[in-house]
């Protein structure tokens, strides 16, 4: 699994776990709707940090917390 990929299934995974939709994440966070939408649709190779850690920000979760799942082990991702 490539690293945006992995990004886009935690989000998706946040989101569900919290019953947000990408809508609500956008009110939250102050993210445009297209950038979530791009995001989860893994439209970007990478994502910036400062647009993670203000997604974390608006599902209200550590950026640790974020990384902090199976989906980021290392031998999972590839390089």
């Amino acid at each position: 699994m490539q690293l945006n990929q992995a990004v886009s299934a935690r989000l998706a995974e946040l989101l569900r776990e919290r019953g947000m939709t990408q809508y609500r994440l956008y009110m939250q966070s102050g993210v445009s709707k297209s950038t979530i939408s791009n995001v989860i649709n893994c439209a970007y190779d990478s994502v910036k940090l400062r647009v993670i850690h203000e997604l974390c920000q608006g599902l209200g979760v550590g950026i640790g917390e974020f990384f902090a799942s199976p989906l980021f082990d290392e031998d999972k991702l590839e390089p």
